[in-house]
């Protein structure tokens, strides 16, 4: 037991590769062992992950569980892992959406090992972004995790749709989607990835608890120009990187594409985790090693905030296809992370104590609701999913009046909309409480503005319910639609629960969230 906890996160992350390898030894022609073995395999990050969670002390300062090897002595870069409050429920949050991805994907027949193997990988990528230490190896794991999403796109994405992508060449759709992606992610990481050189060979080491206090103090000029230059240049390196993952209006445009295309468990994966990654960004690094600039820019990055959350719930009602509503639904949602960020970057130095609470308050939000989003924007892209099975049509005119048909499916899908929307009761609503709550007096213009993408994320909600469950049945779909099976609910079910469980009783995650916040951004 004590091997298991000593190298406990280095087990979390590598398991899921040690998966990927005893897949490839199955035969290939054996799809439903592949599948089983898939679905078991990735339990065991899951329970090491929980293992991780009931042995982390929330009042313990700095990371746990760390772990530290050279790994590139020249350059002083070094294997190092550990977690807070922050990443411990990304990592618990990508651990439990990976099986139930892998459940979803069932009802894959084509070239099934090489799919499941790429699902194990791209949660390998996932997990190393959130406890790496070391700034060098986040940006390879943050470009990993990159590689095996594409191939899930451009290989087992939508068969429906061509796009024009010049003078007349015409391409399946889904390759559009996923070079689109690969494309407006690599270019972001490309003004990362040379800050990050710069800011190692500066400061002499790539881990980022050292950076914290050597990057931060640094004064004079450097290459010929003003510190703070220099330092702007690479905050504005970083924030657009994380701000096209996140996807802030208005780098956002890749993100409706890629969902709309991707296999229904990799809209699952992309919503409930990758998005996650470029708000982690901004938490892990950009406030705690540009606070003087994030302090400076934090009025633009809440507009570009309120602008997502409006235009993306606008964009949302103007849908017609229920997968394309619900992805442009998460630019809203993730608008609310974004604007939480902004108001505690807005507070530094600040010493109103009301200030300071106020911002705790919205930084807390903004990490549950990174997590309460991966559950129910999960959930959503499932019954879509679940829907399109059975009718393999997207289009929301194309339904109606299916309540009495599928009853059960019908409830399951009203139940996590309202997740989605914030009902008092469900888990959405309490982190976008705690994001209003504190920025509204940091950030009153922004936080009033923003209420306008609520209301009108009441509306595009309401819409998808009601094309879909309500008003007259469709004659057409009587005999031809089949309620929600026993997979499914499987896949469904614990998802439900935690939107329940969070929203009923939030300080079990909360009270890890608050005390990793209040330690690392020194808000109360």
């Amino acid at each position: 037991m004590d091997f298991i906890l000593n190298n406990l996160l280095t087990l979390i992350l590598f398991t899921p590769v040690l998966a990927a390898v005893i897949l490839i030894l199955l035969p290939r022609e054996q799809d439903n062992l592949v599948r089983w073995t898939a679905f078991v395999l990735s339990f065991i990050p899951l329970i090491l992950s929980v293992v991780l969670w009931f042995n982390f002390d929330p009042n313990a300062p700095g990371f746990q569980f760390s772990q530290k090897v050279v790994w590139y002595s020249a350059i002083n870069s070094s294997y190092h892992v550990g977690v807070d409050g922050i990443s411990l429920t990304m990592v618990l949050l990508t651990t439990l959406l990976t099986p139930l991805a892998i459940l979803a994907s069932f009802s894959i027949t084509d070239r099934v090992k090489t799919y499941m193997v790429l699902f194990f990988l791209l949660e390998m990528g996932m997990l190393g972004v959130f406890v790496m230490l070391d700034l060098l190896l986040f940006f390879v794991f943050w470009e990993f995790g990159l590689v095996p999403m594409y191939f899930l796109i451009n290989q087992w994405g939508s068969e429906k749709g061509e796009r024009e992508v010049w003078r007349g060449r015409v391409i399946p759709a889904r390759v559009y989607a996923s070079i689109k992606f690969m494309i407006y992610t690599m270019a972001g990481s490309l003004g990362l990835l040379l800050a990050i050189q710069m800011i190692g060979a500066v400061s002499g080491t790539f881990d980022i608890p050292e950076l914290f206090q050597r990057w931060t103090s640094l004064d004079g000029t450097l290459f010929g120009l003003p510190i703070g230059v220099v330092k702007a240049i690479a905050f504005w390196a970083f924030a657009i990187a994380f701000a096209i993952k996140v996807p802030v209006w208005p780098f956002h445009t890749w993100l409706p594409d890629a969902h709309t295309e991707a296999p229904t468990a990799g809209s699952m994966i992309l919503a409930g985790v990758l998005l996650k990654l470029g708000a982690y960004g901004f938490l892990r690094l950009v406030l705690p090693l540009y606070p003087v600039e994030a302090k400076y820019y934090a009025g633009a990055l809440g507009f570009l905030a309120v602008m997502a959350i409006i235009f993306g719930a606008l964009a949302s009602y103007g849908q017609d296809d229920f997968k394309r509503l619900v992805a442009y639904s998460s630019v809203n949602h993730m608008g609310f992370v974004v604007l939480g960020i902004a108001a505690a970057a807005f507070t530094y130095g600040a010493t109103d104590p009301a200030v300071k609470q106020s911002a705790n308050i919205a930084l807390n939000g903004a990490v549950l609701q990174m997590f309460n989003h991966g559950l129910s924007a999960a959930g959503m892209f499932f019954l879509v999913g679940v829907i399109y099975e059975r009718t393999h049509t997207r289009n929301l005119n194309d339904f109606g009046g299916l309540f009495p048909l599928i009853p059960v499916y019908g409830g399951i899908l009203i139940f996590t909309s309202m997740a989605s929307l914030g009902l008092p009761g469900l888990n959405g609503f309490i982190s976008e409480f705690l994001v209003v709550r504190g920025a509204w007096p940091i950030f009153t213009l922004y936080t009033a503005l923003a209420m306008i993408g609520l209301f009108f994320t009441g509306a595009y909600i309401l819409k998808g319910i009601k094309q879909v469950l309500h008003g007259p049945l469709n004659e057409h779909w009587v005999g031809h639609v089949s309620e929600i099976n026993r997979r499914e609910l499987f896949v469904i079910t614990p998802l439900m629960v935690l939107m329940l469980w969070i929203g009923v009783w939030p300080a079990w995650i909360l009270d890890v969230i608050n005390k990793a916040v209040a330690m690392v951004f020194n808000l109360i």
